[in-house]
């Protein structure tokens, strides 16, 4: 009963409103409008001003027909950059931008997804469980935005989150936390040609701490990674500041910490060797979720995803999402995936049949 073509039109439309992360009001606003215009009430909360946002997080709450329990839907209405003036198209049998930008289908095809999935079920007049639906603001780069989310509000205690690649019938049952170190590494100017003994470099320093540490792929759960090394100065003074951003991901909690703590204590043991000065932060974004395989949510999801001829597959992935937020607070939330291929990239892509299908798992979870 999903009208494809009206999915596809709907998509196409949201893409094209601008919501690089803090700029969610506009997709906010048509997406209240289109919830508004199918008879639905909504909500947003204040979740901006605490993000410096310009969009607050969209809540709505549709009662049920039937006695079935509530199930919450989420998705979020940020994208990355460049996520501006997007002009996406059909290729086959996939959606794509023209190169320049990304495609935006992280996260609105999941957000399109569940607004398919309400159209069908309103002029189908079809039965349906009480229905809770939450579209987040700041998702990238932090999953801040569901952290400020009204808890209070939501009565679910089981949830969906559109906001994987691939396959809805791929059922994210494992996801790592994550851990950001902001550093810096302090040494002391000096002339360079003059007088170099007499500075400590913080270029050397850093590389030295950055060299010591294991990175990249750690193990089979965990991964670690320097996104930021930043130092600038002239060639004639011995650099006296070094600035490191970094990561650790795992879906083991203690693996998390231990990975944290190794690189600080890279960064100490050099700055202690060459005598510089070490400032640091760690920031734990979020922590990792493993749901068991035979969980009743997860068996659910499964049988409807059989019931469309889809394969299985219930996989850890290595990325959070809100999820990891939902769970931590007491809601059993699942991650599927909605089609989106090589996100974060300008040649992010669609894949048109598997968007279809997470809109048809959608709707069979609403009117179970």
């Amino acid at each position: 009963m999903i009208n494809k073509d009206r999915l596809i039109k709907t998509f196409m439309e949201y893409v094209q409103i601008d919501s690089e992360t803090k700029n969610e009001k506009a997709i906010g606003e048509r997406i209240i409008k289109d919830l508004k215009d199918l008879g639905f009430e909504t909500y947003t909360d204040k979740a901006g001003e605490k993000l410096s946002s310009n969009g607050n997080n969209v809540y709505c709450f549709i009662p049920g027909t039937n006695e079935s329990e509530a199930m919450l839907f989420s998705a979020h209405m940020d994208t990355v950059t460049p996520g501006n003036g997007i002009a996406p198209y059909i290729d086959g049998d996939y959606i794509k931008s023209k190169g320049d930008t990304i495609l935006g289908g992280d996260d609105k095809a999941g957000i399109t997804a569940i607004i398919e999935a309400l159209k069908t079920i309103k002029e189908n007049n079809l039965p349906h469980r009480p229905i809770e639906i939450v579209f987040t603001i700041c998702e990238e780069g932090g999953v801040n935005g569901v952290k400020e989310v009204e808890f209070s509000k939501l009565n679910a205690k089981k949830g969906i989150v559109l906001d994987s690649g691939g396959s809805p019938s791929h059922i994210i049952t494992e996801a790592p936390g994550q851990a950001t170190i902001y550093a810096n590494i302090i040494g002391k100017p000096s002339h360079a040609g003059a007088s170099p003994e007499n500075g400590i470099s913080a270029i050397m320093v850093a590389a030295e701490a950055v060299t010591n540490m294991k990175l990249l792929r750690i193990d089979s759960e965990t991964t670690a990674n320097i996104g930021t090394f930043n130092a600038v100065g002239a060639t004639n003074i011995v650099s006296p500041l070094v600035e490191i951003v970094a990561e650790a991901r795992s879906r083991s909690t203690e693996k998390l910490k231990n990975q944290t703590n190794h690189m600080i204590k890279c960064l100490h043991d050099a700055c202690d060797k060459y005598g510089a000065k070490l400032d640091y932060n760690i920031k734990y974004f979020y922590y990792s979720y493993i749901l068991d395989h035979d969980d009743a949510h997860i068996k659910s999801i499964e049988s409807v995803c059989k019931k469309l001829g889809l394969e299985v597959k219930k996989i850890p992935s290595g990325g959070g999402s809100d999820a990891n937020i939902f769970n931590k607070n007491g809601i059993k939330a699942v991650n599927i995936g909605t089609g989106m291929e090589l996100v974060h990239t300008t040649d992010e892509q669609l894949n048109i049949n598997d968007f279809i299908n997470a809109s048809k798992v959608v709707l069979e979870i609403m009117t179970m």
